[in-house]
């Protein structure tokens, strides 16, 4: 069955070629109404944020230096087990408040206010979709994110404002379990290696079948089972790319490839919309997501993610070196370490990090 108003031969196309302009026709019909939206890491660089699989550039490029396991150990839940303070102290430099919604997030609340968006399907999380003023129902972070935190131990939810402090402080406050008898690490609900994809990702995936458009930002599609979504949609669904490079396989009659910087390509696409002076309205009300204290970024895009990502590093280096000094020290320097996460709550058992993961969730 193919969807009114548009061609019915041997092979029907939905759009009228494939490019912007007819994606924005295609987008302002009567036959879209439900539009789906992926997104990596590339929709949040413009904010300063760095990404993590960037060859040479990418925090784990980065982190491979360091005294770490393997680079992504800082995520992986056993080595989290054994150490958090660098995951912490990494969570410190990344925590929500800190960085604005770019106007791609913007754009994001604009499918949402012209009932056009049904979900939003994100390996992020820096929350800043929510931060945007998307609604938390139209989001699945597939990844998880600092929405939400909670022991790791009994999984009771651990409280928002408490552990933001904590994170904060000007010396990190390791955050334990507050329900009696239980004292286990809390951690934000972010997806570490070694732990299961939400529910909530599982349950909404089959609702990628009513999609009338897929939308695909600033990923590289590598990442497992995120990346597979964009098979799941209708045989007769248009599928769009918003990305630097060409990635995935995007060759079906529908497909759109729109190459360049998300935030650019959103732009040309809402002046075909005419919903420009609806995205500048929407970005500048972002203004108001900073938290107190915190000043937008002047610098160029590409100085200050290298920066931030060498402040990162640095960081974590210095909170490893502390760690191994105390571990060299002996059993009374771990006595001491413990104060910094509260008297009395060394965990007993502790796991061994396990081997380097294949398939990321990060």
């Amino acid at each position: 069955m193919t969807k009114p108003g548009y061609t019915t031969d041997e092979h029907p196309r939905i759009l009228e070629g494939n490019d912007l302009k007819a994606l924005a026709k295609y987008m302002k019909s009567d036959s879209c109404r439900k539009v789906f939206l992926m997104l990596g890491a590339g929709v949040s660089t413009s904010a300063g944020i760095p990404d993590f699989r960037s060859p040479g550039t990418g925090l784990y490029a980065n982190l491979a230096r360091l005294n770490l396991p393997f680079p992504e150990a800082v995520f992986e839940i056993g080595f989290f087990k054994e150490n958090p303070i660098p995951f912490y102290t990494l969570a410190k430099e990344l925590y929500p408040g800190r960085f604005r919604p770019t106007p791609t997030h913007s754009f994001i609340t604009l499918l949402h206010s012209h009932s056009l968006l049904h979900t939003c399907f994100t390996q992020n999380i820096d929350t800043l979709e929510r931060r945007a003023g998307v609604p938390a129902d139209k989001i699945i972070e597939a990844h998880g994110s600092f929405a939400t935190q909670r022991c790791i131990e009994c999984k009771t939810p651990f409280d928002p404002e408490k552990i933001k402090k904590a994170v904060l402080s000007e010396e990190i406050e390791i955050p334990r379990c507050e329900r009696k008898g239980c004292r286990g690490l809390v951690k934000p609900d972010i997806v570490f290696f070694g732990e299961g994809l939400p529910d909530q990702f599982h349950k909404s995936i089959r609702n990628l079948r009513e999609a009338d458009l897929l939308m695909v930002l600033g990923t590289s599609l590598t990442v497992h089972p995120f990346a597979s979504l964009v098979d799941l949609v209708p045989n007769d669904c248009p599928r769009v790319l918003i990305n630097l490079d060409e990635v995935g396989h995007f060759n079906k009659p529908d497909d759109v490839l729109l190459l360049g910087k998300c935030d650019d390509v959103v732009r040309e696409l809402c002046k075909e919309l005419g919903w420009e002076e609806e995205l500048d309205a929407a970005w500048e009300k972002t203004k108001d997501s900073l938290e107190a204290g915190e000043q937008e970024q002047e610098q160029e895009l590409e100085e200050t993610i290298e920066d931030e990502v060498e402040k990162i590093t640095k960081n974590l280096e210095q909170a490893l070196n502390v760690s191994d000094k105390k571990d060299e020290e002996g059993p009374s320097a771990k006595s001491n370490a413990s104060d910094l996460v509260e008297p009395g709550s060394v965990e007993e058992g502790k796991t061994s990090p396990t081997e380097s993961p294949t398939d990321g969730k990060l």
